[in-house]
């Protein structure tokens, strides 16, 4: 994943913000969070995920909305027509049940160097079962 562009966030964060609020601490104490985090965010320093999302509900945006900013994306106002409640990340592509077992055998065998072949093959088995039914992995190769 690129660099997230927290400059290009901060700028947006407090342009919403001057038309939102009187002022940052208004905003801050809107979302919960501390004037100084606020600002740090209109700063372009990087600040936890949960900030992001406090930001997010403050300013009337959609879940997700900060971190879709920083990636060049624009925020999604709520309430606005085809807007979701979260900007979910794309779903990583599904790997193959081979793939999986392949990856885990060799992951298991790099950390584990002394367990016998049929444990680590019994677990790459069980882990490719439990990701299938979670729907994670596919059938094919």
């Amino acid at each position: 994943m690129a660099t997230p562009d927290l400059d290009r966030l901060a700028k947006y964060v407090k342009a919403h913000r001057m038309e939102t609020f009187t002022s940052r601490k208004a905003a801050a104490d809107t979302a919960g969070i501390s004037k100084d985090t606020w600002q740090k965010v209109e700063e372009g320093q990087d600040v936890r995920e949960s900030t992001y999302a406090k930001i997010d509900r403050a300013l009337g945006w959609a879940t997700g909305s900060c971190t879709a900013i920083a990636r060049g994306d624009e925020p999604i106002l709520v309430g606005t027509s085809g807007a979701t409640a979260t900007i979910a990340p794309a779903p990583p592509p599904p790997i193959s049940a081979d793939e999986l077992r392949r990856a885990a055998f060799e992951a298991a065998r790099a950390k584990l160097p002394g367990a016998p072949i049929g444990d680590i093959d019994a677990f790459s088995d069980e882990l490719v079962e439990i990701l299938r039914r979670a729907g994670q992995v596919t059938d094919g190769a």
